[in-house]
């Protein structure tokens, strides 16, 4: 059987519908299941049971012989919460625990790290193992991914083959539980389709420039479509060899003036954007640039082109968001 944690969450409810769509129905999910706008991520998906994301060890112990790959995807992902402690719980901890079990039990593991890591930029946006002690996060959250990134590489103990994935700026279905933490994407749509009911009036508000070397919607992410981020964990599950920590994005950074235009295009209306001030309480910790240096995973052999902004912000108001349906 195959374990995915964070299952109830936005990516990882996405892989159990890729698991399903490829015939694999022995799934076990892992999470807090007690919000039920959570829980609609997992309707209509096939699989074996839910356990609590805190049971979840003493389970594994009673059925570790049936396990054969853990995805652990679940982690605390709000970048403005600043409660370190929060994060050692959930993010830190929690990631070393399942670490040593997967050690001890020689269970293949993939797990989420996050682009946020790398802080300001300044060091670049290689993955290269080497520069992962030097790097410093501007948040708690990057803090807590890029210390069990540090913690990982020092481990003699592993896993039998395994891999931990730097997600760049994710966006796609079944984010609707995500609130403020939602993709860019999904708060544009909101903002310009005018929903019924909403305060939106069709203007897209993006985050005014702060710093000189870009312009008002010229800050630049490396923006990838959720489905490219399972297809890559698809891949890695059966590559089975090349350990170690990979970024994961398109390569491709694009600034969020197209991405607010690519929103109106699938829309089919005229845009409508305007600006405002990046909040000051995180005005000194935004990133107004990232880029994956994505080398190393196409060195080992991953060969499926990504969507385009374009196409998969289409694919994605068009398939999912216009009508509130899942994936």
């Amino acid at each position: 059987m195959i374990i995915v944690t964070g299952s109830a969450g936005f990516i990882g409810s996405c892989l159990v519908s890729k698991l399903n769509n490829k015939g694999i129905k022995d799934i076990v999910l892992v999470d807090d299941f007690s919000t039920e706008i959570r829980n609609r991520n997992i309707r209509n998906k096939s699989y074996l049971e839910k356990v609590d994301r805190k049971e979840f060890f003493e389970w594994l112990k009673r059925h570790r012989s049936d396990v054969e790959f853990i995805f652990h995807i679940g982690a605390r992902t709000d970048t403005t919460e600043f409660n370190m402690t929060v994060f050692d719980e959930l993010n830190l901890n929690y990631s070393k625990w399942m670490w040593s079990a997967c050690s001890a039990y020689k269970i293949p593991l993939i797990y989420a790290s996050s682009a946020a890591t790398y802080g300001d930029g300044k060091l670049g946006y290689s993955d290269d193992p080497g520069l992962i002690p030097r790097l410093q996060p501007l948040n708690p959250y990057g803090i807590s991914k890029n210390e069990f990134d540090k913690w990982a590489l020092t481990q003699d103990s592993q896993p039998p083959f395994w891999f931990g994935l730097k997600f760049f700026n994710v966006y796609g279905p079944n984010e609707y539980h995500k609130g403020r933490m939602a993709s860019v994407v999904f708060h544009a749509f909101n903002q310009a389709a005018v929903l019924t009911g909403g305060q939106a009036d069709g203007t897209v508000k993006l985050f005014r420039s702060h710093n000189p070397a870009y312009t008002d919607g010229g800050q630049l992410r490396d923006f990838i479509y959720v489905k490219d981020v399972i297809d890559v964990m698809f891949f890695l599950m059966n590559h089975k060899q090349d350990s170690g920590i990979y970024n994961l994005g398109t390569g491709k950074a694009r600034p969020f003036i197209d991405l607010a235009n690519a929103v109106f295009a699938a829309l089919n209306k005229n845009p409508n954007i305007s600006f405002i001030d990046t909040p000051a309480n995180i005005r000194d910790k935004y990133q107004y640039f990232t880029q994956a240096d994505m080398a190393k995973l196409l060195g080992i052999g991953y060969e499926k082109p990504f969507y385009t902004l374009e196409t998969g912000i289409e694919e994605y108001i068009q398939g999912y968001l216009i009508d509130g349906t899942f994936f």
